[in-house]
């Protein structure tokens, strides 16, 4: 037979479970947002109206594919395998290569990520 303390311990251990498990889906659910408002966004940041060499999409960059559909620990890690600039000059569109194959998408769905600290 076990000691009452130790029963105790195990009881109120079964009954703080749940409201454990709520508060860490709650943390993680608040990190993917800070993560997806704050991280993503600032990868993204572009001139409006002053082209910039420095961030222009070139074959072989690292990159995050964004999905709406997804939440961001499932976004698709891929580099550019080829790019696809307009008529201006401006590229816009980039064949991305990721673990599932190629996949053609529009530079406002692409999160370079950086390659270096400088």
């Amino acid at each position: 037979m076990l000691p009452t303390s130790q029963v105790d311990v195990e009881e109120t251990a079964r009954i703080c479970t749940l409201p454990r498990y709520k508060r860490a889906q709650v943390l993680t659910q608040h990190f993917w947002n800070r993560y997806y408002l704050e991280y993503i966004s600032d990868l993204q940041r572009r001139n409006k109206w002053k082209r910039n060499s420095e961030e222009e999409l070139r074959v072989g960059d690292l990159l995050v594919v964004k999905d709406n559909r997804l939440p961001p620990n499932r976004w698709l890690l891929g580099r550019i395998s080829r790019v696809h600039p307009g008529r201006d000059g401006i590229t816009r569109v980039a064949d991305v290569t990721t673990a599932s194959g190629v996949l053609g998408r529009a530079y406002n769905r692409l999160c370079l990520l950086p390659t270096s600290w400088n």
